[in-house]
């Protein structure tokens, strides 16, 4: 799982024993570190040896030791034929004829039907020219016409803007989304989030992979890891109130997250967190395309700005970047819910997690399209142009099971995110700490 990358070499054999027949309970205890069974479509996998090469990265893979991973694998390899080939090698046997699916939710034929929708490179190449135009005019304006005041806060939201709208865009590539061929998005993956934003693919597939095969589940989506600075959901607050856990005045993170959140998150903690993995894992290509980005950068403020003017404009850019960013991302899962896991199947796991914001020109662009979360989570590799197309179909089959299906405007969201949610976490872990 976790991004479908072409591999060159094939898998480890595994242990175990030769095409045998196993319940779930032997698969279930076969979840630690150092030895991981996994299911897809009945068929059991050894991974533990696997897992280390996985090309979304070992954390991803590992988090459905012991479980039901059809439909993750599904919907993270577009390519199903090609990644078959490096399961042989790893298969040990299937599950007894009297042990059920572990997803009996699972509704593949809906990947299927929409496997038609994929490929549209023209979208795409329009939203890359819209980026790139953003950020030559950015330059151009502060060149030909000064640097006052002014001009200098115009350059730095228009340079933002490039920024976000490129966040969208890697992120389209990091998934698949764009081309048939894995190569080719991987390539252009990486052209836009190193030259484009400086930051790592690596770094980004072994962060947003985790997300989406373990959405909104403590220890395994590192969204919702926190660093004790602040305490979300509904579980987390009342076990640290129980347990006295006050690193932070959890009761005021409401009003704290506005110092802490918002402007630190891409400037100090994604920074930090890219440097550390190049360096950490030898990502010297990653380092590259990086680097390019800021010696372009530096290259062309710096003699308008001067080393420190330059160095002050980034970071400002960075700072309106990431509010932007905290927005989009968190308002479609911070009101959800969030707990420690469940063992449930894809459809129920997603929809828990996720909602959605309606539909509007600007919301689309505004989010990257992000604001139909719920199908993007079910669809990971579907261009987002079409989940509007697949929504009306994904609400249905939620009607069905009785799975809510939630759509919230703009400003509710927003609202709720912030005056509401942290709010009501951060009483809940006032009151277990005071008074259990």
């Amino acid at each position: 799982m976790g991004g479908g990358s072409q591999q060159t070499e094939t898998g480890e054999p595994c242990s175990g024993r030769a095409e045998g027949v196993y319940t779930w309970e032997e698969v279930k205890s076969h979840c630690s570190r150092n030895d991981q069974w996994l299911v897809i479509n009945r068929k059991v996998y050894n991974i533990t040896q696997w897992a280390k090469r996985h090309p979304g990265g070992s954390r991803v893979i590992s988090h459905y030791a012991g479980e039901d991973a059809t439909e993750a694998f599904i919907a993270f390899h577009p390519d199903l034929k090609f990644v078959q080939k490096f399961l042989k090698p790893l298969l040990i046997g299937e599950l007894a004829a009297t042990e059920p699916n572990q997803d009996p939710n699972k509704n593949a034929a809906i990947i299927r039907d929409f496997s038609n929708l994929r490929e549209q490179p023209l979208f795409f190449c329009l939203h890359l020219g819209h980026i790139v135009l953003l950020d030559a005019l950015a330059w151009l304006m502060v060149w030909f016409y000064g640097t006052s005041w002014t001009l200098t806060l115009l350059c730095a939201t228009m340079l933002a803007i490039a920024q976000s709208q490129a966040g969208w865009l890697q992120h389209d590539f990091g998934h698949l989304s764009v081309f048939r061929n894995s190569r080719w998005n991987h390539l252009a993956h990486k052209f836009i989030i190193g030259h484009l934003k400086g930051a790592s693919a690596c770094w980004w597939n072994h962060r947003h992979f985790q997300h989406h095969a373990k959405p909104n589940i403590f220890r395994k989506d590192p969204d919702v890891n926190m660093l004790n600075v602040f305490v979300v959901g509904a579980v987390q607050p009342v076990e640290y109130g129980i347990k006295k856990i006050k690193h932070m005045p959890y009761n005021r993170q409401h009003q704290y997250f506005y110092l802490l959140g918002p402007p630190l998150l891409i400037p100090v903690y994604f920074l930090y967190q890219i440097m550390q993995t190049m360096f950490s894992r030898r990502e010297w290509g990653d380092l590259a395309w990086s680097m390019s980005y800021y010696l372009r950068y530096f290259f062309c403020y710096i003699p308008l700005y001067g080393p420190l003017g330059a160095f002050a404009l980034i970071t400002f850019v960075r700072f309106l970047e990431s509010h932007w960013f905290v927005w989009v991302t968190q308002m479609s899962h911070l009101p959800m819910d969030i707990d420690y896991e469940k063992h449930q199947d894809w459809l129920s796991m997603q929809l828990q997690a996720t909602c959605n914001i309606e539909q509007s020109f600007f919301n689309d662009w505004f989010s990257g399209h992000l604001n139909f979360q719920i199908e993007h989570h079910l669809f990971p590799t579907m261009p987002r142009h079409n989940y509007h197309r697949v929504a009306p179909q994904v609400h249905e089959l939620c009607k069905k099971h009785g799975i809510p299906y939630e759509v919230k405007t703009l400003w509710r969201v927003f609202i709720f995110i912030f005056f509401s949610s942290l709010r009501t976490s951060g009483e809940l872990w006032l009151d277990a700490y005071l008074h259990k």
